[in-house]
């Protein structure tokens, strides 16, 4: 039996001793049909007297009495395929995992993502976002689905009317007294081939669709957490861009300014023409990198236009990392309380219970389909004796199927045993793909500090070289090929300062995304409560 596969629940099929085999559980489940409900049924099938309306009245309490029967597998969570706690090593040593502390799931994103125009930017997002519209749209689709498996469940009812008038030829024969001309009129109402779900079939079928749309409400939180995500990635990645280029363009300046004193030394013939030149370089370095982030600033300016779905006002993008505010530090709890809360942790959960369902409904194959067909209403030759006295009439039937020989049972079975070992797979892999990305994200937080303090120590102490170098040239103590080493080295450190400072703040922001970000517990108790019962969630307004 596959992991976390459970045997059938009990009901009025019996117990089963293990899941393995279904050929004995069908002997035991036609053995326990021939039971009371069995003759109820024969009784509908081959009614005797009675009124049609006590038979249905009989015929639909028993079809309640057992309709919350189904032979799907019990479902027990399977145990997360990964450790406990956390990886622990030199990489993770500032990484503070508390456990009982305020995890990811529990920080709502405006307490999480505190610049106030990354929030405006996040809700233009959520309100424009083509992707997160198309998994809403996903998500309607599949509610919608479920709401006509949920359907399946209940009789419908329809109503009828027709007329009908009629002229024979007199030259074919009529009985005595028959008029040429004759005329019906018919009013009605009834049932339209119910099945009576005896043995779980649909009811197998509606659990399914609902862990279906579960499963896609699961899938719009997730692209809902990513698309907050790569806002405040790429809202840091525009801020971080734009600082950069400031550097570019402080950095030209100052070396052209020193490329023209060169140039004045050069006229007066105090350096030769290969130090001009060297002075050169450095000029036409910067003024690349210029070029270089004006391109990035604007094709980052693209990829946010991009997220929000809208035309960014000008107002609410970042000048520089400075003047973002930075989003706090989260606890990462512990792997068993956080990673069953992602959002694809759960989806992937959500189809291994539809799969589970998927075995109910299989099964359920095996055993016969009971419909019923009822209807009552008035008929009569003239339209104005249509509700007259003794106008009435009524038919009911019922039949049964079983099927005898069909090979496509045993598959549907099989496929729906495979499908559900699928589901299981992806399942352990999708919560061990979760705890990597954590596992990644908390040694970058364990580190990244350290990388920015250790090159903010190497900015001071080059741009402290750069100045030394400097005065020595303008002393003529040096040549000016020191100047540029040191002028190089500095203007690349402090490029690296700026991604690792990006680095920091996206370092948390991963770190929030990969725990799952901001879902309350009892907004989620709230929406399994409302969509087990068929209601609408109202999602918070964001």
């Amino acid at each position: 039996m596959s992991k976390g596969m459970a045997p059938v629940s009990g009901c009025i099929l019996g117990q089963p001793e293990s899941g393995g085999d279904d050929f004995p559980q069908v002997a035991r489940a036609v053995s326990a049909w021939r039971t009371p409900a069995f003759h109820a049924v024969s009784r509908i099938l081959f009614p005797s007297v009675g009124s049609v309306l006590a038979a249905l009245s009989v015929c639909i309490g028993m079809a309640w009495a057992v309709t919350g029967c189904t032979m799907a597998p019990k479902y027990s969570r399977p145990a997360p395929p990964v450790s406990t706690n956390w990886p622990d090593g030199a990489a993770y040593a500032r990484v503070q995992v508390v456990p009982g502390a305020a995890v990811t799931p529990e920080v709502d994103w405006r307490e999480f993502f505190v610049d106030r125009k990354l929030q405006q930017l996040i809700e233009l997002a959520l309100r424009n976002n083509r992707d997160l519209r198309l998994a809403v749209l996903n998500t309607e689709m599949a509610r919608a689905m479920y709401g006509v498996q949920r359907a399946e469940l209940f009789p419908s009812a329809y109503a009828s009317a027709s007329g009908q008038r009629q002229r024979a030829s007199a030259q074919l024969p009529r009985m005595p007294n028959q008029p040429r001309t004759t005329e019906r009129y018919d009013v009605g109402l009834g049932l339209a081939a119910w099945e009576v779900d005896l043995f779980g079939r649909i009811r197998s079928l509606k659990d399914a669709a609902l862990q279906e749309y579960l499963a896609s409400e699961h899938a719009r939180r997730g692209a809902q957490l990513a698309l907050m995500a790569s806002v405040a990635q790429a809202y840091l990645a525009l801020a971080a861009d734009r600082e950069a280029l400031a550097l570019a363009q402080r950095t030209y300046e100052a070396q052209k300014a020193a490329f023209e004193l060169v140039q004045r030394q050069f006229a007066a013939g105090l350096v030769t023409e290969l130090e001009l030149r060297q002075a050169q370089i450095p000029v036409e370095t910067a003024a690349r990198e210029v070029a270089r982030y004006t391109q990035l600033v604007a094709t980052d300016e693209n990829a946010l236009g991009l997220l929000v779905g809208t035309q960014v006002p000008r107002e609410l993008l970042p000048s520089d990392l400075g003047s973002v505010e930075p989003p706090p530090d989260v606890a990462a709890g512990l792997p068993s309380e956080v990673l069953l809360r992602r959002p694809d942790v759960l989806q992937a959960e959500a189809m291994l219970k539809a799969a589970y369902a998927n075995i109910g409904a299989a099964r359920a194959a095996f055993f016969p389909r009971i419909s019923l067909t009822a209807a009552f209403g008035t008929a009569s030759r003239e339209l104005s004796d249509l509700f007259a006295q003794g106008s009435g009439t009524w038919n009911y039937g019922a039949q049964a199927l079983m099927p005898i020989f069909d090979a496509r049972t045993w598959s549907g079975l099989k496929v729906s045993k495979v499908q559900q070992k699928l589901a299981l797979t992806n399942y352990e892999r999708t919560i061990q793909n979760a705890f990597r990305e954590v596992a990644d994200a908390l040694a970058v937080r364990g580190t990244i500090d350290q990388q920015a303090e250790a090159q903010q120590s190497l900015v001071n102490a080059l741009t402290e070289t750069y100045r030394l170098a400097q005065a020595r040239f303008e002393r003529g103590l040096d040549s000016y090929l020191t100047v540029l080493d040191a002028q190089r080295a500095l203007f690349a450190a402090q490029q690296a300062l700026v991604s690792l400072r990006l680095a920091q703040l996206s370092s948390r922001i991963q770190l929030y995304a990969a725990l799952g970000g901001g879902w309350l517990p009892d907004q989620e108790q709230e929406f399994r409560a409302t969509a087990a019962v068929g209601h609408t969630y109202t999602r918070p307004q964001n």
